[in-house]
Order: structure tokens, then C-alpha cells, then sequence
């Protein structure tokens, strides 16, 4: 199961739709992303401190249990390699104009596709929508 950063830090924050991504990365025989999901998770953590959804307390705690998690390879992570970023490119350069796609999702798409897989978890909408230019199918809880 590719897990793009979005649904992952709902595995750890506690919103309205967390349960399910967590059910569903729960039911998964491996979790995998790409290594850009360490920045991204943590920003997201940071986020939510500045929008006022949680503390600096447990936004560190959540930092914790992610890079604990991390560590004991729960997460596979992917690492960004030239091979990922030339393919990245040239997917880029096949899209239609009207694609929309910013670049961590065009990693997280390309990670996905280098690595074989044939699915990306998301609840990211435009990540959702892009990933039939990289050949993936998106789903969501």
C-alpha cells in the first residue's frame, strides 16, 4: 500500500475522517512511501500548532511517534533518488496541459510508480485526480 503524506498524518491526528485511514493502512500487508513524507508529516504536524488545532506538546509527541514508527519500519520509506527524480521529469513532460500537479504529489505519484505500485492512498484531491497520469489508480477510505 503507497501512502502519500496527507494520509499518513491522519494515521496520527485525530480528525473526523481518521478512523478509516487507519483502518485501512491498519489492513495493509506493507506501507510504503517516499522519504519526503518525513518533511511533509512534520510540517503537517507544525501546521496544525499554528492553526490551532493542537498544542506544541503533542504536535512533539506526534513528531515522536512518527519518527519511532519510522525507525521500526513501519513505514517503508522510498528514497528520493535520481532514477525517481528523472522519471518524475519526464512524466512531467508527457502531461496534458490541464493536468494540475505540484511537485511532493508528482513525487509521491512517481515514488509510487517506480516502486511498482498500482495504488496510491490519498485523500489529497488533487493528488487523487493526477494519478491516472502516472498510471495509478487513487483511492480513499
Amino acid at each position: 500500500m503507497y501512502i502519500d503524506s496527507a494520509y499518513l498524518a491522519k494515521f496520527y491526528l485525530n480528525e473526523p475522517d481518521s478512523a478509516p485511514v487507519r483502518q485501512a493502512i491498519a489492513a495493509a500487508a506493507t506501507r510504503v512511501t517516499s522519504a519526503w513524507a518525513m518533511a511533509e508529516v512534520t510540517c503537517t504536524f507544525h501546521r496544525k500548532v499554528r492553526e490551532g488545532m493542537i498544542d506544541g506538546s503533542h504536535c512533539s509527541q506526534l513528531i515522536d511517534a512518527f519518527g519511532e514508527d519510522v525507525e521500526t519500519e513501519v513505514w517503508m520509506l522510498i528514497p528520493i533518488t535520481q532514477r525517481i527524480l528523472l522519471r518524475l521529469t519526464a512524466a512531467l513532460k508527457s502531461l496534458p496541459d490541464r493536468a494540475f500537479v505540484r511537485a511532493g504529489d508528482a513525487l509521491h505519484l512517481t515514488t509510487a510508480m517506480d516502486t511498482g505500485e498500482r495504488e496510491i492512498w490519498s485523500n489529497d484531491r488533487h493528488l487523487l485526480a493526477a494519478a491516472p497520469y502516472f498510471g495509478l489508480i487513487g483511492r480513499s477510505a
